[in-house]
């Protein structure tokens, strides 16, 4: 196969892995904004918001260092198809038990379970496929394409489900989310072809504890991931109340109207089609640890922005801002990873990175969102953004983390 094959090969994969992507996700993001809509508009609670989050996260937390295991030992396609089709058949049921008058709240937190535990599962794989598909040189830009149209179905979805909540019923929109589960597992299964990578093919001679643990020293024995993960962890608990509680805050402070908890979602989408396009043209700075930053930066200036500003549309404004800096912020996380780290050990270590994630986010939770019932959410989005700007500071201060944010010398594409 000469070089330019090779080219329209890794291409043809691409646009068919992100299609299917793409597809599935607008059906997760239908339901996802349906059920948290709903749950905040009937209980207005930062509790009861609080406890989904929850059940959104804590399976994906506890599944990930075996779902990590898996994405290293196991075709990660395969992975993705069936992790997929756990998601659907779960939406499914709970269609049929809610037409059949059944619609406690509990059910919807049951739903936010499942669904993660089938993201615990997809995300390793995901993150570990994508170097199997795209040449090194071109991840940035992947990655960056990948954020756009995330954005743009982040975008769509609000709108739609908005539409649907209030034309139909929330069984209508699990339906939809069935169908669009179905499409994108036949797509892969049809259509995409992948080699699948070496360990895959090896036979397995360790036990999954074994394979875990050598994902723990692998992370042990380079000191910028044990960094690299400590910053995450701080992170991700400081972005909680920006991340879930805006909502919330929006319901209290401005109004429960459907239509402006669309227009946030709506206003964070844009900002994020429009940093995925900037990421994937510009290509960041140099060193993506200065990116990260950028964007750190950017994030806690807009979280702090979102605690004081008084009119409605200008707290839009922040909202896309804070939209913008998120690809810049992902995309050099991602490739970095995807870069720096041996193939045969990326889907432990995206698992170690999803169980920070998912065990993070519920402390932040834990932390802000019972606060939220006693204090206005205002006064902890100031606080988190100023702690956010500083741990920006700590990040770019670092070392070890510049070091390896450094350009990755550059390989033939193929």
């Amino acid at each position: 196969m000469n070089t330019e094959q090779a080219m329209d090969n890794w291409k043809k994969n691409i646009i068919l892995f992100l299609s299917s992507q793409t597809i599935s996700l607008f059906g997760s993001a239908l339901v996802q904004y349906a059920i948290m809509w709903h749950i905040t508009l009937k209980t207005e609670s930062g509790v009861m918001m609080t406890l989904f989050i929850i059940c959104g996260f804590i399976p994906t937390f506890i599944l990930s260092p075996v779902a990590g295991v898996w994405a290293d030992r196991y075709n990660r396609k395969i992975l993705i198809i069936l992790a997929d089709g756990l998601i659907a058949i779960a939406t499914l049921i709970l269609a049929i038990v809610f037409l059949m008058g059944y619609e406690a709240i509990w059910l919807l937190f049951v739903m936010a379970a499942v669904r993660a535990v089938g993201a615990g599962i997809q995300t390793p794989a995901v993150g570990a496929i994508l170097p199997q598909i795209v040449p090194k040189d071109k991840l940035t830009k992947v990655n960056g394409i990948n954020g756009s149209i995330q954005a743009v179905i982040m975008f769509v979805a609000p709108m739609v489900s908005a539409a649907l909540l209030t034309m139909a019923s929330l069984e209508i929109i699990f339906f939809i989310d069935v169908v669009t589960a179905a499409i994108a597992i036949f797509t892969l299964l049809a259509f995409l072809k992948i080699a699948v990578h070496k360990k895959a093919t090896d036979t397995q001679t360790t036990s999954y504890f074994s394979d875990f643990n050598q994902g723990l020293i692998y992370i042990n024995n380079h000191a910028f991931l044990k960094k690299f993960f400590l910053f995450f962890a701080f992170f991700f608990v400081l972005m909680a109340p920006a991340a879930f509680l805006t909502p919330l805050q929006v319901a209290r402070s401005f109004g429960d109207d459907v239509w402006r908890l669309t227009a946030i979602e709506i206003a964070f989408s844009v900002g994020m089609m429009a940093g995925g396009g900037i990421i994937a043209s510009w290509g960041g700075f140099q060193n993506k640890v200065h990116t990260m930053t950028f964007a750190s930066i950017l994030m806690g200036i807009c979280t702090f922005a979102l605690g004081i500003v008084p009119i409605f549309w200008i707290y839009l404004l922040f909202m896309a801002i804070f939209g913008v800096a998120m690809p810049l912020f992902n995309t050099p996380t991602m490739v970095l990873v995807q870069e720096k780290v041996e193939e045969d050990y990326l889907g432990r270590i995206f698992g170690v990175f999803g169980m920070i994630s998912t065990s993070m986010m519920p402390i932040g939770m834990l932390i802000f969102g019972p606060i939220a019932d006693v204090i206005e959410i205002e006064w902890l989005l100031i606080g988190t953004g100023v702690l956010i700007i500083v741990l920006a500071i700590f990040l770019v201060r670092n070392k070890t983390l510049i070091e390896i944010g450094k350009p990755a010398a550059k390989e033939p594409s193929n």
